[in-house]
């Protein structure tokens, strides 16, 4: 183990010493001419002592922690670190569960692993390279996924920073679709050409949670994507249920899956329009309205701009739900924390002049593990709101 040496400023290790993952370049004393994005480097404090092993970029985030013990970064390096992840999810139940065949295998800073997502679909794994360095390592857990997985039938990269380079490092293109089990739901999954890995397993215990509200009621899924929430209501014996998205693809997909659970149904709409414009045209019509928005931020710079769009959408929905309505609203922007999040929409309620009470506080599942040591990796919050 002889990598280039990265020394922090006096009284900056305390962050490594509690086994946060991130490295800031402010701490930073002095570091070797010539480094290069996803460079591995030894982090040292300046009087010497040995802090962990990580990588090098170029940023406010200067190093991104892959271990706080001296070991080489190599295939035997990666294999325990995917095998402890594989572990957990077999103990929680998720491998070869006859129930649910979708769910995160790899997340990210959450599994101590930045930069790398891993996502099981049925018998294919996406992974969602985030970060450059993992790039030379692709190979390495390709293979370290096959002997996990022994019935895998493919495995596709997506990358973050440079989308062409997209493709399969494992198994013969045979489709890019396929259809995935959620509980008593199916889903279509399109890694290819769907957002994020294909599909948002994240949300998947608070479709559960909102459905059981549901029965007789009429339903705004608002933000819908490709209708999780919606094909959720509709088993659970919504009256009716709207899904609305500003993209004609999302509702085509939408509608899509409508289709695949219940074939052609009347008590399905998929419309196409900004949410904002479309909670603003409505009122007294939903029982029930769910707000799961894309990230309004996506960088501490724009936090400010993303709380007051938080703070709108939601006093929309609280000014327009029906007297006795359910209003589910989420956030996965992680620079909004949960306690910043219940103060927006504590904001919103007064503004709506509506009396609100809390039901349930949401947060993403297990398989979406947070790191006790790194709370960013805690980026999906909720709550599910009585509004009398």
């Amino acid at each position: 183990m002889n990598y280039p040496v990265v020394i922090l400023k006096a009284g900056k290790e305390k962050s490594l010493l509690q086994r946060h993952l991130w490295v800031f370049s402010g701490a930073i004393h002095s570091k070797p001419d010539g480094l290069q994005e996803g460079d591995i480097v030894q982090v040292q404090s300046v009087i010497g002592h040995f802090l962990g092993i990580g990588q090098f970029y170029p940023g406010s985030i200067m190093v991104r922690m892959l271990t706080f013990e001296p070991k080489s970064i190599d295939h035997n390096f990666w294999k325990q670190k995917i095998l402890s992840a594989y572990q957990l999810r077999k103990q929680l139940g998720f491998v070869d569960n006859p129930v649910t065949n979708a769910y995160r295998l790899i997340h990210a800073e959450g599994d101590s692993i930045p930069g790398l997502i891993a996502d099981v679909y049925a018998n294919n794994i996406v992974l969602q390279i985030q970060l450059k360095g993992i790039v030379p390592y692709i190979q390495d857990i390709a293979d370290i996924l096959c002997e996990c997985y022994p019935k895998i039938e493919s495995i596709y990269v997506q990358y973050a920073f440079d989308e062409r380079k997209n493709g399969y490092v494992y198994g013969p293109k045979k489709q890019d679709k396929v259809i995935i089990q959620e509980n008593e739901n199916c889903f279509y999954v399109d890694w290819a050409n769907g957002q994020k890995t294909g599909f948002f397993i994240d949300q998947r215990e608070n479709r559960a949670w909102i459905s059981q509200y549901c029965k007789d009621k009429t339903v705004l899924n608002a933000f819908s994507y490709n209708g999780g929430f919606s094909v959720y209501a509709l088993r659970a014996g919504a009256k009716e249920v709207h899904s609305v998205d500003s993209a004609k693809k999302a509702i085509a997909e939408c509608d899509e899956n409508i289709k695949l659970n219940f074939g052609n149904t009347s008590s399905h709409k998929g419309i196409v329009a900004d949410c904002f414009d479309y909670l603003k045209s409505i009122d007294n019509l939903y029982d029930i309205i769910i707000l799961d928005p894309p990230a309004f931020a996506k960088h501490i710079h724009s936090l400010k701009n993303a709380s007051t769009g938080y703070k709108q959408i939601n006093l929309q929905a609280m000014r327009r739900i029906r007297k006795g309505g359910i209003l589910a609203t989420f956030s996965c922007s992680q620079v909004i924390d949960k306690d910043l999040f219940r103060k927006i929409i504590f904001g919103a309620a007064v503004d709506a002049n509506r009396k609100i009470q809390i039901l349930h506080q949401c947060t993403q599942p297990a398989d979406h593990p947070i790191n006790i040591y790194h709370p960013e990796s805690e980026y999906l919050k909720g709550l599910i709101l009585y509004v009398e």
